[in-house]
Formats: structure tokens, sequence, C-alpha cells
């Protein structure tokens, strides 16, 4: 049983993530998000709301209170946001952190998956790459995970490391969810980069 704070509760995986480690746990979570007014809490007893800012020191202090594992989907201004995460975790003794980037922030995608989704070719993928940088710098057990394209299919996914060509365009948000559940309750991939897709 652990205390999971999940940033970014309101988004598609933040959603999802919450909603496998509720089925599949006893852990208890913090559901952090600026519009936390939109979180709708399924289970009073294991389920808490903080509204905050993740560029806000006062505010991420506050959440990182008493957790044990971090899990980070956002989107916008990663860079600056895993800068912050990472400053706050170091300072509340927060070890324990999954990140959410993208396929091809090192240019692992192969042609036959489509290469034009590489950091080389797709700048927009530059502030993912920042965020991966940064918390590869760091001195936290972290698990960056780099999903291919969201899908609605059910769990089925198959994994790749960094420096291994990327598996496959598509991947489920149950595949990420079911990943990420999996990531908060063990130390899995501690500290290395995994790319996860729906086999071909």
């Amino acid at each position: 049983m652990k205390n999971i704070l999940i940033i970014g509760a309101t988004g598609t995986l933040g959603k999802a993530a919450t909603q496998a480690i509720l089925e599949n746990t006893n852990d208890y979570l913090t559901l952090f998000s600026r519009s936390a007014n939109r979180i709708n809490i399924a289970d009073s007893n294991r389920e808490k709301v903080i509204a905050g800012d993740v560029t806000n020191q006062a505010d991420l202090d506050k959440a990182l209170k008493g957790q044990d594992a971090v899990f980070v989907a956002l989107s916008g201004n990663l860079g600056h946001f895993a800068k912050s995460i990472v400053e706050a975790m170091d300072r509340n003794n927060v070890k324990r952190l999954i990140f959410i980037t993208s396929m091809g922030i090192y240019n692992e995608i192969p042609a036959n998956v489509g290469a034009s989704g590489n950091l080389r070719s797709n700048p927009v993928l530059q502030t993912y790459r920042d965020a991966a940088d940064i918390v590869e710098a760091s001195d936290l057990d972290y698990t960056i995970v780099r999903p291919g394209w969201f899908t609605s299919g059910p769990i089925n996914y198959e994994i790749t490391r960094k420096g291994e060509p990327f598996g496959g365009h598509d991947v489920s948000v149950a595949s990420i969810a079911d990943l990420v559940q999996k990531l908060v309750d063990d130390n899995l991939y501690a500290r290395e980069s995994i790319g996860i897709n729906t086999p071909e």
C-alpha cells in the first residue's frame, strides 16, 4: 500500500491511471490539477484532490508530503515542468517518478513505423526531449515512458528500451495505464527510458 501523487489528474492518462490503480491496488491517490473541480472522486477513502500549479513550489511541496511515488502526465512546456517537479521531489525526499514523454525524442522511430515522427523531423518534440534530459540527469528512481499514438483498444503492449528501435505506431490508453500501475508499485525499469506500443 503506497501513497501515489498523480500530476495531470484531469488528462486522459491521468484519469486512466487513476482508475487502473484504484482497481488493481490498495494504494492511496493524491490527484493534482489546476482544474481540480473537474475531478470526480470514485473512492473518498483512497482519493484526495489538490488544486495547484506545477510551477508553484509551495503547491508541489503540499502535494508531495508523504508520497511514495509520482506519476506525471502533462502537456505544454514539459522541460520547465520537469525541472520544477524534480527540484520539488529532491526537496521533499520523494524518489520514485514515472514521467510521460513521447516516442521519437531520441530519433528512435524506424522508417517502417514512421520516421517523420522523430525529433529531427518534428521540432514539437523538443520540449519532450528537454524533459527527458532533465529527468535522466536527476538522482531520482525515474522511469520515462515514451508512448506511441493513443488509441482506445484493449491492454496489449510491448516495451522497448532506450537505444532500441521503437516497435509500433500506436498504443492503447488502457495499456499505458496498466504499465503505470505496475511502475508505481514496483521499481521496474528504474532509471530507464522505455517505449510502449501495440505489437505489430
